[in-house]
């Protein structure tokens, strides 16, 4: 008769065959493989089923996130509130188990995990985000912040780049809470990994400043604790422990490729059923895997029992530190836009410039802000003058140093984002968020306010050429659904921009220039409408209208000025966001952009492509269908026609056709 503990991880297997099964899609492989550690996690963590949002719970983190039906079966089974039907609606529509890991719809999942390797870097930010924390807020006696945060990763994500970028700052950071296990099964889709992936990884990573530990046999429980155990024990170092599994365990695909991304066959699953003694009728648990699993809840709700306590009597002897603790978990902000500072600048600078002065007069206001660059935080103009620095030494200050590790850093605020308390951000360069982009999709389908911060806006950037001047990004960008693009014109425009992407819900790009942009009249918080009027024109009627962003709204200001000397009367709506400006109501958007006027010029120093929809196929779009080149930034612009006697000459093309 088997023991309670292995007719659980069986149950986890069973389950999760049958879900893939039924659906007749998804991953089996790794559930098979790696259940007896989704069980030895499980029963280590602490976690209240019944509030999944328990501040002091630990992090699991399904990097591997193909092999899903490994967490919603560990979900049902360890009560978080999945039901019987939703694992047979594993894969269907409007179901909550979905393919992948989904934030927010499957409760318990702390994190959406798709492409390979995110979901270690979101672990780190997670771990990150609880040494600040615990920092910032613990004091003797009160360890108000002290968890852990645990990964099962693959073979997958430990050969993606991200993961290695992500695996080194947290070594260099010495995220000693931090533990990822890696399910070994030397199995990937292609066939055996020695074709490709020869590596020892265990050496990588104690190079990388971390503590490995190997446990032999996956089905080896009593082992899998003691590993667990000892990498709870080491405070400085995170820790990888290395489990060798074998992928389709039980089944007679067992250690074969072909039982990684396809279900296992109705004669393979009764063959699993088979070698391992099961009886029950399809998607049915034995009652006593449901009474053993309960009891781990029970310790969790003790736990979060305790804390609420401790809390309490912390409150009692801290109680601004407390009060503090709670606005943070809250993310509460002052009414920003009301703060009459935020507006004012000393001189014209580049929108790089006003942003940095915009941050850091923020960062008064806003304690939990935390961020910064891939190494360019001179250049991006993101540094916090007053936070101090967060060092593998000194975890108080809140700048951050990614180093040059742009997809990890994007996935590493992901992670201190989902993890709670903090409002993050990050910088690097316009062109580079090409290596952010799968982070940043990940951050616009979790639907999550992490800030971009994304410098050298253009042709602008001058003599460093065409590999790291923006062409097509814009455009990319506003792709994205639920991602705001900011390019603003000034630092009035800077300052909303800013504002409305920290009190938003939404991810945030801030593009900003290198290049000098004068303030203009009549910017402000019509900004905050995406869209607006920014110089009008003398009559009802425009004869044309020029929709700008960035550096070339001032070019657009001066060719009204000497359009009007020709007589020719002309309306310039800055746009510094696309998406908030489609936001507004149809009759906002009718009155900057009325039907009744088909003569209109978009004017963008990038691709034309996103600019379409709103000059219509009356009108003109100024733009750069090419890459750009070495130069000064002047003889660029001057070399790609952003000048104001261009604007001028195609407007007055636009109304001659």
């Amino acid at each position: 008769m088997q023991d309670v503990k292995q007719l659980t991880v069986n149950s986890i297997r069973v389950l999760s065959a049958e879900a893939i099964q039924k659906a007749n899609s998804g991953h089996p492989g790794m559930p098979l493989g790696a259940a007896p550690i989704g069980y030895s996690l499980f029963t280590n963590m602490v976690f209240n089923n019944k509030d999944t949002k328990f501040d002091n719970r630990d992090r699991f983190v399904l990097s591997a996130g193909h092999a899903s039906m490994l967490d919603y079966s560990l979900y049902y089974l360890f009560g978080f509130g999945l039901t019987k039907e939703d694992l047979m609606n594993f894969r269907q529509l409007g179901s909550r188990t979905a393919g992948h890991p989904e934030y927010g719809v499957c409760p318990g999942v702390e994190t959406s995990t798709g492409p390979l390797g995110q979901g270690v870097a979101n672990a780190v930010g997670m771990a990150i985000a609880e040494n600040y924390l615990a920092t910032k807020f613990n004091k003797e006696g009160f360890p108000i912040v002290d968890h852990y945060t645990y990964a099962l990763v693959g073979d997958g994500c430990m050969q993606e780049g991200i993961e290695n970028e992500a695996a080194s700052l947290a070594g260099s950071l010495k995220l000693g809470k931090l533990i990822v296990v890696y399910d070994d099964n030397d199995i990937t889709i292609e066939g055996n990994t020695d074709i490709t992936f020869t590596e020892d990884v265990g050496k990588r990573h104690e190079a990388l400043g971390w503590q490995v530990i190997k446990v032999k046999d996956a089905n080896d429980i009593s082992a899998l604790n003691r590993a667990i155990k000892k990498a709870k024990a080491e405070k400085e170092k995170p820790s990888l422990i290395i489990v060798k599994s074998t992928i389709g365990y039980g089944s007679p695909l067992a250690g074969k490729a072909s039982c990684h991304g396809a279900p296992l066959g109705e004669e393979n699953l009764k063959a699993l059923k088979e070698t391992l003694g099961w009886t029950c009728a399809p998607f049915e648990v034995p009652e006593e895997v449901f009474n053993h699993c309960k009891k781990f809840g029970r310790k969790g709700k003790k736990a979060q029992k305790a804390w609420k306590a401790m809390f309490k009597a912390y409150a009692e002897q801290y109680p601004e530190l407390a009060n503090e603790y709670i606005a943070w978990k809250k993310n509460q902000l002052p009414k920003l836009a009301d703060i009459e500072e935020l507006w004012q600048f000393e001189k014209d600078d580049a929108s790089r410039g006003y942003g940095n002065t915009v941050l850091n007069k923020l960062a008064k206001y806003i304690p939990n802000l935390i961020g910064g660059s891939a190494d360019l935080a001179p250049a991006n103009k993101s540094n916090m003058k007053s936070r101090g620095d967060f060092l593998p030494e000194d975890k108080t200050g809140s700048n951050m140093h990614f180093g040059i590790r742009e997809h990890a850093m994007a996935a590493i605020c992901n992670g201190m984002y989902l993890h709670g308390g903090l409002l993050p951000y990050c910088a690097t360069f316009a062109v580079f968020s090409d290596y952010m982009k799968n982070a940043m999709r990940m951050s616009a389908i979790m639907e999550i306010p992490v800030t971009y911060i994304l410098t050298h806006d253009s042709i602008g950037v001058g003599e460093d050429g065409p590999t790291h001047q923006p062409i097509e990004h814009l455009a990319g960008l506003r792709a994205m659904p639920n991602l705001k693009v900011y390019r603003p014109a000034d630092g009035r425009e800077t300052t909303a921009c800013y504002i409305d992407a920290l009190s938003g819900k939404l991810p945030s790009c801030l593009v900003l220039s290198r290049q000098t942009l004068p303030m203009l009249e009549g910017t402000g918080k019509n900004a905050f409408k995406g869209g607006y009027v920014l110089a009008d024109s003398q009559k009802k009627n425009p004869d044309a209208i020029l929709i700008a962003t960035g550096s070339e709204v001032t070019l657009a200001v001066e060719a009204k000025k000497q359009l009007a000397e020709e007589g020719i009367d002309v309306r310039v709506v800055s746009m510094p966001c696309v998406e908030v400006f489609e936001a507004q109501n149809e009759k906002y958007k009718n009155s900057v952009l009325p039907k009744s006027c088909k003569k209109r010029m978009a004017i963008e120093a990038g691709s034309p492509m996103s600019w379409y929809k709103y000059v219509g196929l009356d009108g003109k779009v100024m733009g750069i269908e090419t890459f750009g080149a070495s130069a000064p930034a002047k003889k660029l612009f001057e070399k790609f026609g952003f000048t104001v006697d261009n604007v001028v000459k195609n407007v007055k093309e636009l109304l001659a056709d």
